[in-house]
């Protein structure tokens, strides 16, 4: 009996987060419905689902998703190489440490989306300015994660290991870095969700007619097409949802002992 109490437990605790989502609509598909609100304030979720599927058919989505998610992974794998590169290297040198803190405070609190007009001055509105955009917003959370958790290494172990006959290539590679990677994955799941943001923003100041998803919803904004704003903001929230879903899973079976610390 309490086997299966635990099971349904369980069944119950998964199914709230979905449950939650579907009150959500039909309440929000009532309320549009009873209040007679215009489409072009609030479509109801029905319509915006019609819209979805149009876009679908048409390719459009398809197409725009591609471009902006092609951004996304090209810039954070510039951004991931670079980021934990440059940490775990100021977490090895502390002259290259200090020089390195003192850029990284000044240019970390600097909002990534004011330095948009600067890049396309520099590389115009082309695919180059949206990688680059999405590659700086990632660096900073990754090279202050990668760094942080190389500082952050208990020492006994590093003593331990030194007593046992390892040497400083040894230390590193078989008890800092495995160490540090909690840490570093951490500042990957921080990296990816600041770059999408910025990626959609560059598409929208920028995007002209190279499309994406930013240029879709501000293209569709601008003839007050709000069911395709919607749908496109639906769009960006599920995929960037699976994304993350997509790194947990990722950071599971590469640093299951991270997951268990936490339980603990």
């Amino acid at each position: 009996m309490k086997e299966r109490g635990g099971a349904a437990a369980r069944i119950g605790e998964r199914a709230l987060p979905a449950l939650t989502v579907v009150v959500f609509v039909l309440g929000w598909e009532f309320w549009v419905r009873v209040r007679s609100i215009a489409p072009i304030y609030l479509p109801a979720p029905s319509a915006i689902a019609v819209q979805l599927y149009q876009m679908t058919i048409d390719g459009s989505l398809i197409h725009h998703l591609g471009l902006t998610l092609l951004r996304i992974f090209a810039g954070f794998a510039l951004a991931g190489c670079c980021g934990i590169l440059v940490g775990l290297l100021m977490g090895m040198s502390r002259p290259l440490a200090r020089v390195a803190d003192a850029w990284i405070a000044a240019l970390y609190p600097l909002p990534k989306i004011s330095l948009i007009p600067l890049l396309i001055i520099w590389l115009g509105t082309g695919e180059a300015y949206k990688i680059v955009i999405s590659a700086v917003t990632a660096f900073f959370p990754i090279v202050i994660s990668t760094y942080a958790g190389i500082r952050q290494v208990d020492r006994g172990l590093l003593k331990t290991a030194i007593d046992l006959g390892a040497d400083r290539r040894q230390v590193q590679t078989k008890v800092v870095i495995p160490a540090a990677i909690p840490s570093i994955l951490a500042g990957l799941q921080l990296g990816m969700g600041v770059t999408i943001i910025l990626v959609v923003a560059a598409e929208m100041i920028g995007g002209s007619a190279q499309g994406g998803m930013g240029y879709l919803l501000i293209s569709s904004g601008q003839v007050m097409e709000t069911e395709k704003v919607f749908a496109s903001l639906v769009v960006l929230a599920v995929v960037g949802a699976i994304i993350i879903k997509l790194q947990q899973w990722v950071d599971r079976k590469v640093a299951p002992w991270a997951l268990q610390a936490e339980d603990q």
